[in-house]
């Protein structure tokens, strides 16, 4: 066995990434030629799907609309869906209408409706045209919901049984399909009126006698969802219950679809993905290689909100340039205060963003948050101020100034943990995702009330 086969299936994946952009740089500008494409080609054909995307978005635009044109036709639907979103605009727009219609047609139509939004406008009619009946409904459906809603997840293939057959002939009706829908663990069994009545497990059916009636061995579904139901608490459902498919059912209890264990990864994985772009200020999902306007709009908000915290920052310390002309210690000092309470703050806003996304955080209990929080601030404040102001007492022979840098260093960790727990409960008083911008707002908090603090006590006992 050889060396690369004995390799994590992850470290084959990087492996086959420097062995494609080595082709790619070793001929240059313009088109590959004929048997380096072949090679390229070759090695596509061996990937999955999934390992084509990621090795998409490691690539610059160039070199990926040169990769791009090497994958063949019949698997661009598969990696459109794959590709994050920023990544798929571009692959489209390298593509004409006839090569998307060409990867969209053979697609299901909970697929199609994933990538609706970002097909060109112009040919929308004709993709809707081109579907059936029941895709075209399907997909109409799927549209009509919000993107945060498990409406717009919904996976229409699925296989129903009735609940007065044996489970002989459910095994007879199964072995007329090629292959079954994939993340199938269970049967969903309906009655004459396609309202939802239980579900039969795949292994159940076989270890129970043929002759046994469905009706006998079903079981009720108490993890039935609604389509309007928010897609990141069935994720968490799915997640508690260890589920791998779930029943969608409507108001009166038809069953209209099933959501599946890979949707809602995507969503646990697209939720932690939002929550640190947000904390970070970023609008939306970046490609990496973007050009550098997209990038400069999707950061620049934020940007702007900064430099206005930092500036009102800087004002603080120049109400005291007084106090730090005369000791220029405090100069050296003061970003330890703020330092210190920054990284305290941001531990305690992690904590809370993280809870509330999991709902283990209502209302009622901030008061007890809060109390716990400023409990271990209290703490910390008093040890590691405490250290600090050792260390700054014998630095600069002055006692009188550890106290200060004790005294501030716990004040600081005091506000941090206040804020902490309040800018999220704040910001989901205001209708507004609590992770958002959450560290930026803590930074100017802790930087400006450090120095606040700091530099005014610094003021009262040591000028």
């Amino acid at each position: 066995m050889s060396e690369i086969e004995t390799r994590g299936a992850t470290d084959r994946l990087h492996d086959q990434l420097e062995v494609i952009v080595a082709l790619l740089r070793g001929h240059g500008e313009g088109p590959l030629p004929p048997p380096a494409h072949a090679r390229l080609q070759r090695i596509l054909d061996g990937l999955h799907s999934a390992d084509i995307a990621f090795i998409l978005e490691s690539l610059p635009l160039d070199d990926r609309i040169a990769v791009w044109q090497c994958v063949k036709a019949d698997r661009d639907g598969d990696i459109l869906l794959e590709v994050s979103d920023a990544v798929r605009e571009s692959l489209i727009a390298d593509m004409d209408s006839h090569e998307i219609m060409a990867a969209v047609e053979p697609l299901d139509a909970d697929e199609v409706a994933d990538l609706v939004e970002d097909l060109p406008t112009a040919m929308l009619p004709e993709l809707m045209a081109s579907l059936d009946l029941q895709q075209r409904q399907q997909v109409q459906s799927a549209l009509s919901y919000e993107d945060d809603q498990l409406g717009a997840l919904m996976d229409f293939e699925m296989l129903t049984i009735s609940e007065d057959v044996s489970l002989d002939a459910v095994l007879r009706y199964l072995r007329h399909f090629d292959e079954l829908p994939p993340q199938t663990d269970k049967l969903f069994v309906v009655n004459h009126e396609n309202l939802l009545t239980g579900v039969l497990p795949l292994h159940w059916l076989l270890v129970n006698a043929p002759e046994t009636m469905v009706s006998d061995v079903m079981a009720p579904d108490v993890n039935t969802f609604h389509p309007t139901d928010d897609a990141y608490e069935v994720a968490q459902a799915f997640e508690r219950y260890d589920l791998v498919t779930a029943p969608v059912v409507d108001e009166t209890g038809h069953l209209i679809g099933r959501i599946t264990i890979d949707a809602m990864v995507d969503v646990i994985r697209e939720e932690s993905e939002s929550e640190m772009l947000g904390r970070a200020g970023l609008r939306e999902e970046e490609d990496i290689f973007a050009s550098i306007w997209a990038s400069v709009r999707n950061r620049w908000a934020w940007l702007a909100i900064n430099l206005v915290t930092a500036f009102v920052a800087s004002r603080v310390i120049g109400l005291f340039e007084g106090a730090i002309e005369k000791l220029v210690a405090l100069a050296t000092l003061m970003p330890i205060v703020a330092g210190i309470g920054g990284n305290s703050g941001n531990q305690t806003i992690t904590m809370i963003v993280r809870a509330m996304a999991l709902e283990q955080v209502n209302p009622n209990a901030i008061r007890r948050l809060w109390r716990k929080e400023l409990g271990v601030a209290l703490f910390n404040g008093v040890v590691w101020g405490g250290v600090i102001g050792i260390v700054a007492a014998l630095l600069y022979d002055s006692p009188t100034l550890g106290l200060v840098m004790t005294a501030a260093m716990t004040l600081n960790l005091l506000l941090a943990a206040f804020m902490g727990v309040g800018i999220p409960m704040m910001m989901i008083r205001l209708g507004r995702d609590p992770a958002l911008g959450s560290s930026i707002f803590l930074t100017f908090v802790t930087d400006s009330g450090g120095f606040f603090i700091f530099l005014g006590l610094a003021t009262i006992f040591l000028v």
